[in-house]
Protein backbone atom coordinates (compact mmCIF):
# COMPACT_ATOMS: atom_id res chain seq x y z
CA UNK A 1 0.00 0.00 0.00
CA UNK A 2 1.40 3.38 -1.01
CA UNK A 3 1.53 5.92 1.79
CA UNK A 4 0.87 9.67 2.05
CA UNK A 5 -0.39 12.07 4.70
CA UNK A 6 -0.98 15.77 5.33
CA UNK A 7 0.91 17.42 8.17
CA UNK A 8 1.55 20.75 9.86
CA UNK A 9 5.06 22.00 10.49
CA UNK A 10 5.72 22.46 14.22
CA UNK A 11 9.37 23.55 14.07
CA UNK A 12 12.94 22.27 14.25
CA UNK A 13 14.91 20.70 17.07
CA UNK A 14 17.67 18.14 17.53
CA UNK A 15 17.83 14.66 19.01
CA UNK A 16 20.45 12.00 19.70
CA UNK A 17 20.17 8.75 17.78
CA UNK A 18 21.05 5.30 19.10
CA UNK A 19 24.73 5.85 18.29
CA UNK A 20 24.84 9.10 20.26
CA UNK A 21 25.06 11.26 17.13
CA UNK A 22 23.26 14.62 17.20
CA UNK A 23 20.64 14.77 14.43
CA UNK A 24 18.78 17.96 13.39
CA UNK A 25 15.11 17.16 12.81
CA UNK A 26 11.90 18.86 11.72
CA UNK A 27 8.85 18.06 13.84
CA UNK A 28 5.65 17.50 11.85
CA UNK A 29 2.17 17.09 13.28
CA UNK A 30 0.99 14.45 10.82
CA UNK A 31 -2.74 13.81 10.65
CA UNK A 32 -5.00 12.33 11.59
CA UNK A 33 -6.40 12.53 8.06
CA UNK A 34 -9.62 10.96 6.88
CA UNK A 35 -10.46 9.52 3.46
CA UNK A 36 -13.27 11.59 1.93
CA UNK A 37 -13.43 9.90 -1.48
CA UNK A 38 -11.91 6.95 -3.33
CA UNK A 39 -11.58 7.39 -7.09
CA UNK A 40 -11.30 4.43 -9.42
CA UNK A 41 -10.52 3.97 -13.09
CA UNK A 42 -14.04 2.67 -13.76
CA UNK A 43 -15.85 5.68 -12.25
CA UNK A 44 -13.40 8.57 -12.60
CA UNK A 45 -10.89 7.51 -15.24
CA UNK A 46 -7.98 7.32 -12.81
CA UNK A 47 -7.10 5.86 -9.45
CA UNK A 48 -6.70 8.21 -6.49
CA UNK A 49 -7.53 8.78 -2.82
CA UNK A 50 -8.92 12.08 -1.57
CA UNK A 51 -8.19 12.95 2.07
CA UNK A 52 -9.24 15.75 4.41
CA UNK A 53 -7.22 17.30 7.20
CA UNK A 54 -8.09 19.57 10.15
CA UNK A 55 -11.70 20.27 11.14
CA UNK A 56 -13.37 23.44 9.93
CA UNK A 57 -16.66 25.13 10.81
CA UNK A 58 -19.51 25.18 8.32
CA UNK A 59 -20.59 28.42 6.69
CA UNK A 60 -23.90 29.37 8.37
CA UNK A 61 -26.24 31.95 6.85
CA UNK A 62 -29.23 33.22 8.88
CA UNK A 63 -32.02 35.60 7.90
CA UNK A 64 -33.30 38.19 10.35
CA UNK A 65 -36.84 39.61 10.43
CA UNK A 66 -36.03 42.16 7.71
CA UNK A 67 -35.09 39.33 5.37
CA UNK A 68 -31.43 40.26 5.17
CA UNK A 69 -28.84 37.50 5.18
CA UNK A 70 -26.39 37.33 8.03
CA UNK A 71 -23.27 35.20 7.56
CA UNK A 72 -22.03 33.88 10.89
CA UNK A 73 -19.02 31.85 9.70
CA UNK A 74 -17.87 33.74 6.60
CA UNK A 75 -14.79 31.59 6.04
CA UNK A 76 -16.46 28.29 6.76
CA UNK A 77 -17.16 25.36 4.46
CA UNK A 78 -19.69 26.16 1.72
CA UNK A 79 -22.76 24.07 0.92
CA UNK A 80 -21.27 21.94 -1.91
CA UNK A 81 -18.29 20.91 0.20
CA UNK A 82 -20.51 20.39 3.24
CA UNK A 83 -22.64 17.98 1.21
CA UNK A 84 -19.49 16.24 -0.01
CA UNK A 85 -18.29 15.66 3.55
CA UNK A 86 -21.74 14.53 4.72
CA UNK A 87 -21.89 11.99 1.89
CA UNK A 88 -18.57 10.56 3.11
CA UNK A 89 -19.84 10.57 6.69
CA UNK A 90 -17.02 12.77 8.03
CA UNK A 91 -16.82 16.22 9.60
CA UNK A 92 -16.00 19.27 7.48
CA UNK A 93 -12.29 19.64 6.77
CA UNK A 94 -10.09 22.67 6.15
CA UNK A 95 -7.68 21.03 3.69
CA UNK A 96 -8.61 18.52 0.99
CA UNK A 97 -5.91 16.92 -1.15
CA UNK A 98 -5.79 14.06 -3.62
CA UNK A 99 -3.11 11.39 -3.91
CA UNK A 100 -2.85 9.32 -7.09
CA UNK A 101 -2.42 5.71 -5.98
CA UNK A 102 -2.57 2.60 -8.13
CA UNK A 103 -3.93 0.75 -5.11
CA UNK A 104 -6.70 3.19 -4.17
CA UNK A 105 -9.19 0.33 -3.77
CA UNK A 106 -7.29 -0.71 -0.64
CA UNK A 107 -8.56 2.44 1.08
CA UNK A 108 -12.14 2.95 2.31
CA UNK A 109 -14.21 6.11 2.71
CA UNK A 110 -14.06 7.54 6.26
CA UNK A 111 -10.89 5.53 6.96
CA UNK A 112 -8.49 7.35 9.26
CA UNK A 113 -4.83 7.80 8.31
CA UNK A 114 -2.45 8.51 11.18
CA UNK A 115 1.26 9.15 11.60
CA UNK A 116 1.95 5.48 12.32
CA UNK A 117 1.45 4.76 8.60
CA UNK A 118 5.16 5.63 8.38
CA UNK A 119 7.96 3.85 10.20
CA UNK A 120 11.47 4.78 11.31
CA UNK A 121 13.85 4.64 8.36
CA UNK A 122 11.23 5.37 5.70
CA UNK A 123 12.29 7.72 2.90
CA UNK A 124 9.79 10.49 2.12
CA UNK A 125 9.27 13.58 -0.04
CA UNK A 126 8.02 16.73 1.72
CA UNK A 127 6.17 19.43 -0.25
CA UNK A 128 5.21 22.86 1.10
CA UNK A 129 5.12 26.55 0.15
CA UNK A 130 8.38 28.23 1.14
CA UNK A 131 8.61 31.38 3.23
CA UNK A 132 7.82 34.54 1.26
CA UNK A 133 10.59 37.14 1.48
CA UNK A 134 9.03 39.87 -0.63
CA UNK A 135 10.70 41.87 -3.42
CA UNK A 136 14.48 41.37 -3.29
CA UNK A 137 17.47 42.35 -5.37
CA UNK A 138 19.66 40.01 -7.37
CA UNK A 139 22.41 39.74 -4.73
CA UNK A 140 20.07 38.27 -2.12
CA UNK A 141 17.69 36.57 -4.55
CA UNK A 142 20.17 34.98 -6.95
CA UNK A 143 23.52 35.21 -5.18
CA UNK A 144 25.09 37.55 -7.73
CA UNK A 145 28.25 39.53 -6.94
CA UNK A 146 28.26 43.22 -6.08
CA UNK A 147 30.28 45.90 -7.82
CA UNK A 148 33.15 47.99 -6.43
CA UNK A 149 32.21 49.81 -3.23
CA UNK A 150 34.55 52.80 -3.84
CA UNK A 151 33.12 56.32 -3.86
CA UNK A 152 33.79 56.77 -7.56
CA UNK A 153 31.86 53.67 -8.53
CA UNK A 154 28.24 54.04 -9.57
CA UNK A 155 27.74 50.27 -9.67
CA UNK A 156 27.23 48.70 -6.23
CA UNK A 157 24.30 46.27 -5.99
CA UNK A 158 22.92 46.45 -9.53
CA UNK A 159 22.40 43.17 -11.43
CA UNK A 160 24.81 44.13 -14.20
CA UNK A 161 24.30 44.68 -17.91
CA UNK A 162 20.86 43.60 -19.07
CA UNK A 163 21.61 43.43 -22.79
CA UNK A 164 23.75 44.96 -25.55
CA UNK A 165 22.27 47.93 -27.43
CA UNK A 166 23.20 46.78 -30.95
CA UNK A 167 23.09 43.00 -30.86
CA UNK A 168 20.87 41.28 -29.82
CA UNK A 169 19.10 44.56 -28.88
CA UNK A 170 17.00 42.80 -26.29
CA UNK A 171 17.18 41.13 -22.92
CA UNK A 172 17.61 37.35 -23.01
CA UNK A 173 14.96 35.21 -21.36
CA UNK A 174 16.06 34.01 -17.96
CA UNK A 175 18.16 37.08 -17.20
CA UNK A 176 18.59 37.45 -13.45
CA UNK A 177 16.42 40.31 -12.25
CA UNK A 178 15.11 41.65 -8.94
CA UNK A 179 11.70 40.27 -8.05
CA UNK A 180 9.57 38.14 -5.74
CA UNK A 181 11.64 35.82 -3.56
CA UNK A 182 10.22 32.72 -1.91
CA UNK A 183 6.50 31.88 -1.62
CA UNK A 184 6.89 28.97 -4.07
CA UNK A 185 5.96 25.32 -3.83
CA UNK A 186 9.10 23.33 -3.02
CA UNK A 187 9.64 19.59 -2.71
CA UNK A 188 12.55 18.16 -0.72
CA UNK A 189 13.20 14.57 -1.75
CA UNK A 190 14.61 11.57 0.06
CA UNK A 191 14.21 12.76 3.64
CA UNK A 192 14.47 10.14 6.37
CA UNK A 193 11.96 9.53 9.15
CA UNK A 194 14.02 9.20 12.34
CA UNK A 195 11.23 8.93 14.92
CA UNK A 196 7.47 8.29 14.97
CA UNK A 197 5.29 9.30 17.92
CA UNK A 198 2.03 7.49 17.13
CA UNK A 199 0.34 8.60 20.36
CA UNK A 200 0.73 12.32 19.55
CA UNK A 201 0.73 11.92 15.75
CA UNK A 202 4.22 13.37 15.35
CA UNK A 203 6.85 12.63 12.72
CA UNK A 204 10.48 13.63 13.23
CA UNK A 205 12.18 14.04 9.86
CA UNK A 206 15.93 14.41 9.44
CA UNK A 207 16.88 17.80 8.00
CA UNK A 208 14.86 20.84 6.99
CA UNK A 209 11.37 20.96 5.51
CA UNK A 210 10.15 23.97 3.47
CA UNK A 211 7.70 26.50 4.84
CA UNK A 212 7.18 28.49 8.04
CA UNK A 213 5.74 27.13 11.26
CA UNK A 214 2.10 25.97 10.98
CA UNK A 215 2.56 25.50 7.22
CA UNK A 216 0.72 22.67 5.48
CA UNK A 217 3.16 19.95 4.43
CA UNK A 218 2.38 17.04 2.10
CA UNK A 219 4.28 13.87 2.98
CA UNK A 220 4.60 11.07 0.40
CA UNK A 221 6.74 8.01 -0.13
CA UNK A 222 9.84 9.10 -2.00
CA UNK A 223 9.78 8.71 -5.77
CA UNK A 224 13.48 7.92 -5.88
CA UNK A 225 16.01 6.74 -3.35
CA UNK A 226 19.44 8.38 -3.31
CA UNK A 227 22.35 6.44 -1.83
Amino acid sequence: MKKAILATKVGMTQIFNEDGVLVPVTVLSAGPCVVTQVKTVENDGYSAVQVGYMDKKDRIINKDKSGKKEIIHRHGVNKPMKGHFEKAGVSSKRFVREFRFDNSEEYAVAQEIKADIFAVGDKIDATAVSKGKGFQGTIKRLGQHRGPMAHGSKFHRHQGSNGACSSPSRVYKGKGMPGQMGNKKITIQNLEVVRVDAENNLLLVKGAVPGPKKALVTIKETVKTIG
